[in-house]
């Protein structure tokens, strides 16, 4: 295995951080690890010995694919990725650049290829170009002209054409936890050069503790939230002069943090994600995880009107006859919701969602359904048994319309077991099987009996 390489100095090309006054950059720029020691999180993906960290170090990194949330360190890793190969580093972001640009960049870097040196092409937001934009990285990338590296939020499989995704490895990130957020923000109180460490700032480790939390994830929010919370210190005189030797304390922290948000994408994976957790908590009769995930979608900005039809599906598709009132309930709550609007309607939504969890589940309806859709769609237009059809007309009733109906009303039992529903060519089916749970436990004792009187009916009719 080649010898470990010690992270080179940054230039001109291969730090986007060395140029401008340092004194003016924020300090989440100002703390951005210069090597991948410094790094915190991500264990999984860059622990000593793993795969992608003895390319890194060894220089031979290959073209990818980061996949992860906000402030995980994508950035980051592009920028190391470029120092441990000693490549120039080049980035664009989907958001604000277009074609031209990306040729113009493609075409500076197949310059540099040509007099030997390589570029390290990072692209934020990658998800946002289109196809074509996408296509024109391929032919760069086969050649080795770049080492692209793309970052993105969404799920690579929905949002990238496949053939960019062939020519990358992907690599998925993590959120932070609290601890590794906490020892981030414990470097930059520690760091004089960089950090805060020579403002002499006193903060308690349960402050530090509640801003990662605010920062729910992200590194970068963490920092920046520490930097306000800094300078609010210092501006109030909260114990030193000009901020030297300042303590933030838990009023200026509660300033800070009063305007605290979650992580949610309205339109992405974590919107999918959670609706499915939702549901699936439902399913599982977990009325205390449903409501979780029900209260995480309220706060995370999420439509209560598309909350309220995904609840009335989880009543038809999950509860079912097992508890027919479950549908009903689901139709009033969102009834109650358009009635009354957020916040007092969400109650009226969480109700429903405590009840759908708590009561019997089946799916023998959304399975019987299921099943004779598929028989439709493979035996095609069967025709209707003549002695079920209707027969307005005297020419019907001459072809023989209706001929040998037996009206159930006038049969023993108020039932005609001989009797078939099916086409001919079908034969009969039984597509709806009750569970024995709720309401469907009497269905099902009563179809079980009668499905066996018609087999017995039918088989002596053939003797």
């Amino acid at each position: 295995m080649p010898a470990r390489r010690s992270a080179p100095a940054a230039t001109p090309t291969t730090d986007l951080l060395s140029t401008g006054d340092p004194a003016l950059r924020p300090l989440a720029e100002r703390m951005r690890p210069r090597t991948l020691d410094e790094m915190v999180g991500q264990r999984r993906l860059l622990a000593p010995g793993s795969a992608l960290r003895r390319a890194i170090e060894s220089g031979r990194v290959h073209s990818m694919i980061l996949w992860g949330p906000p402030g995980c360190g994508k950035t980051t890793l592009a920028l190391l990725l470029a120092r441990y190969a000693d490549a120039d580093f080049r980035a664009i972001s989907a958001v604000l650049s277009g074609l031209p640009e990306v040729r113009q960049v493609l075409a500076e870097a197949a310059a540099r290829f040509a007099s030997g040196r390589r570029t390290v092409l990072f692209v934020d937001e990658v998800h946002r170009f289109n196809k074509t934009q996408q296509d024109a990285f391929l032919p760069h990338i086969e050649r080795g002209t770049i080492l692209f590296v793309g970052a993105t939020t969404e799920n690579p499989s929905f949002e990238l054409n496949s053939a960019l995704l062939s020519r990358c490895r992907v690599h998925v990130m993590e959120a932070l936890s609290v601890e590794d957020i906490v020892d981030a923000l414990r470097q930059a109180l520690g760091d004089a050069e960089r950090g805060l460490g020579g403002r002499g700032l006193h903060v308690a480790r349960e402050q530090l503790e509640l801003i990662a939390q605010a920062a729910d994830g992200d590194v970068r929010r963490a920092l920046t939230l520490l930097e306000i919370a800094a300078e609010l210190a210092g501006e109030a005189g909260e114990g030193g002069d000009a901020g030297e030797g300042a303590t933030i304390t838990d009023a200026t922290l509660a300033q800070v943090l009063a305007d605290r948000t979650r992580r949610f994408d309205k339109g992405g994976e974590q919107f999918y994600d959670q609706i499915s957790a939702l549901h699936k908590s439902v399913r599982s009769s977990n009325p205390d995880a449903a409501l979780y995930w029900f209260a995480r979608m309220l706060d995370g900005g999420a439509d209560p009107a598309y909350l309220a039809r995904r609840i009335t599906r989880m009543a038809v598709e999950d509860i079912g006859l097992a508890d027919p009132r479950a549908l009903q309930m689901s139709i009033e709550a969102w009834d109650a919701y358009d009635r009354l609007g957020s916040p007092e309607g969400d109650l009226a939504l969480a109700q429903v969602v405590i009840y759908l969890a708590s009561t019997a589940k089946s799916n023998a309806a959304h399975a019987a359904f299921g099943a004779a859709r598929a028989d439709v769609e493979r035996h095609g237009t069967l025709d209707v048994p003549m002695h079920i059809r209707n027969a307005p007309t005297k020419l019907m009733k001459r072809l023989g319309y209706g001929q040998g109906y037996q009206y159930d009303h006038d049969a023993e039992g108020g039932i005609a077991l001989e009797q078939t529903g099916f086409p001919d060519a079908l034969g009969e089916r039984v597509y709806y099987e009750p569970v024995p749970r709720g309401l469907e436990l009497k269905l099902k004792e009563k179809l079980d009996a009668l499905r066996a009187a018609r087999e017995q009916a039918r088989a002596a009719r053939r003797r």
